[in-house]
């Protein structure tokens, strides 16, 4: 007889984009002349730049001709591409090599594939409130979840403390739910943590392109120390539009090693047994993100889902409105006002104003109070949005 894994009974109910469709399907057949200003999802609006649409036909035609066609690609990922991220980085400072790149369908996959490398004895330490994937892949797994909270005292910005445990530490900065961003300083803090203790730390760095101030760090390796125990995980989707067209990667340092084995080898392993690779189109595509007339556009579409920030928060400081994220980040995390509950405020906003965002409690109990605005909408309903929200709460 068939056992099931009997961990996925102990996940919660998936009710927080769940609970938003049913909320907004139900307002609109109530009231199917009203429009929705959507605030919450974390999709984009924008399309692809032209320099990727450009090599993504052109890697289409590559495989209509025997010549240049391509089957099977390298499960690790297309040399190319691997030189390009590798070129990129070094803009920055960071040096790696080819081989400690690897590339994959998106962050949210290898998020959860890179797990098969540790054993469900590694406790887990989660910043919250946090992205529900970190905590729901764990718990399929069976790995115990420890949680480290945070708020307005440290502006959603936790650091460990002597107390602090954890084998496995999730870090998201640009953050998503709260949009918070760690400098070096409180960076460098974590890297210290996870040397002393041999743990290692997973860094989501999906929403990177997006800082602005001078001094924050876009990559963990750009932090001594970081390539002993850091994995960095990074995506397209929000760079460059990916969102529908799937390309993210991972960077795996050589000199990461835990239980006397190597970290980098054993993810070769893991990906030339679990994968085919990225289709050579798609890779194509994503290169072209890399190129000099690749950034200037993707960062033309960056620049809109960033002054729609700037319309938020001038809305939220005109309110008085406590926040963060918004400057280097496409997330705004507000208190909600009149110490409404979050769930509260998501009726709220809806039932007089169509405006539709996230609410705090989703991203776990530290998120109760709070409220997340997305900065991916069209800039006309976020000007609208903004206008409605100031009438309503002033």
């Amino acid at each position: 007889m068939v056992k099931p894994n009997e961990n996925y009974g102990k996940l919660k109910e998936s009710y927080l984009f769940a609970g938003i469709a049913k909320k907004t399907k139900q307002y609109l057949e109530e009231h199917p002349d009203k429009h929705l200003y959507r605030m919450g999802i974390g999709d984009v609006s924008l399309p692809l730049c032209q320099a990727v649409i450009d090599a993504l036909h052109e890697g289409v035609k590559d495989q209509a001709v025997k010549e240049s066609f391509h089957g099977y690609m390298p499960e690790c990922g297309e040399m190319f591409l691997r030189e390009a991220i590798c070129r990129h980085y070094a803009t920055r400072g960071v040096t790696l090599e080819d081989d400690e790149v690897f590339v994959s369908s998106g962050a949210k996959d290898d998020l959860a594939d890179i797990l098969d490398m540790f054993d469900v004895s590694n406790k887990i330490l989660v910043t919250e409130p946090a992205y529900p994937a970190y905590v729901d892949a764990n718990i399929m797994d069976g790995r115990e979840i420890l949680h480290l909270n945070s708020g307005i005292d440290d502006g959603f910005l936790p650091v460990p403390s002597e107390d602090t445990k954890g084998d496995i530490i999730y870090i998201c900065s640009p953050n998503n739910p709260t949009g918070a961003t760690y400098d070096r300083e409180k960076l460098k803090v974590w890297v210290d943590f996870a040397n002393k203790n041999e743990s290692i730390i997973f860094f989501d760095a999906a929403y990177e392109a997006f800082i602005e101030e001078e001094g924050i760090p876009h990559s963990i390796y750009e932090i001594e120390g970081a390539e002993t125990c850091a994995v960095e995980i990074c995506s397209l989707s929000k760079t460059a539009g990916f969102t529908g067209t799937r390309l993210g990667y991972t960077i795996v340092p050589k000199k990461l090693n835990r239980g006397g084995v190597n970290l980098n080898k054993m993810w070769v392993r893991n990906r030339t047994t679990k994968t085919n690779g990225v289709s050579y189109i798609l890779q194509k595509g994503a290169a072209a993100v890399f190129t000099p007339e690749g950034q200037k556009q993707i960062y033309e579409n960056i620049a809109v889902y960033k002054n729609n920030a700037k319309v938020l928060m001038k809305a939220f400081d005109e309110l008085d409105i406590w926040y963060c994220g918004g400057k280097n980040a496409p997330y705004i995390w507000i208190k909600c006002p009149n110490n409404m509950g979050s769930w509260e405020f998501f009726d709220y906003l809806l039932n007089e104003i169509q405006v539709v965002g996230t609410p705090g409690e989703g991203f776990g109990a530290c998120g109760e109070g709070y409220f997340r605005f997305s900065t991916f909408g069209s800039p006309e309903d976020t000007v609208e949005a903004a206008k409605r929200m100031v009438e309503l709460l002033r």
